[in-house]
């Protein structure tokens, strides 16, 4: 097998129980793209593109690559849902049947108010805090215990109301640490995945 084909990790090569899969949040990105609603979604674009695969549509409505982190490495799914937030959990339930993935192994990337720009947490399980995605992949999948990468946003200032406010795009002083939120939030996938959930944290919760 040529080294493409072991990034890549053909299907048939990984046991079952053996392989993660990485959701991103957002809405449809033609009507909404470059929102801090989209982040989750933009991180596993982002982490695609450094892995050098391409995303593509699956039957369970999502865009989705099958690749590695390194040859060799946890063989990973990388999936952003078609169609909107609050209907996320529909995707995220027939990819894990799919590919036999438990709630150990999912791993879902999305916007937080409650961390300033550009801050990384990460978690297992916990309450939705009002996200609506979370909400609906808790439901669909029957529990809240798959793992989070949170992507901080921070709150919007003075009395705009929260809802208006992740629907907006970065504004322009906003970009480089938008940028960068999105690469972290890569390298925690990527942690999480290769050293678990507590050298994770350790390494990104120390900023």
């Amino acid at each position: 097998m040529g080294i493409l084909d072991r990034l890549r990790g053909r299907r048939d090569d990984v046991a079952d129980g053996e392989r993660w899969l990485v959701l991103g949040l957002g809405n449809p990105d033609n009507e909404y793209g470059g929102t801090r609603h989209n982040v989750g979604s933009d991180v596993v674009r982002r982490l695609a593109e450094r892995l050098g695969v391409s995303l593509k549509a699956h039957k369970a409505r999502a865009n989705v690559a099958e690749t590695r982190n390194e040859p060799g490495g946890p063989a990973l799914v990388l999936a952003v849902p078609h169609g909107y937030m609050n209907k996320s959990g529909g995707p995220a339930e027939a990819l894990a049947q799919f590919y036999k993935v438990d709630h150990e192994r999912l791993v879902v990337v999305h916007d937080d108010l409650d961390l300033e720009l550009g801050r990384i947490r990460l978690k297992r399980g916990g309450g939705t805090a009002g996200h609506n995605g979370l909400k609906d992949i808790a439901q669909r999948t029957g529990s809240p215990d798959f793992l989070r990468v949170r992507v901080g946003i921070g709150r919007p200032q003075g009395r705009q109301p929260a809802r208006d406010y992740v629907l907006k795009r970065f504004g322009a002083h906003e970009q480089d640490d938008a940028e960068l939120a999105r690469e972290r939030g890569g390298d925690a996938v990527l942690d999480l995945v290769a050293s678990g959930l507590e050298a994770a944290q350790n390494r990104h919760h120390a900023g």
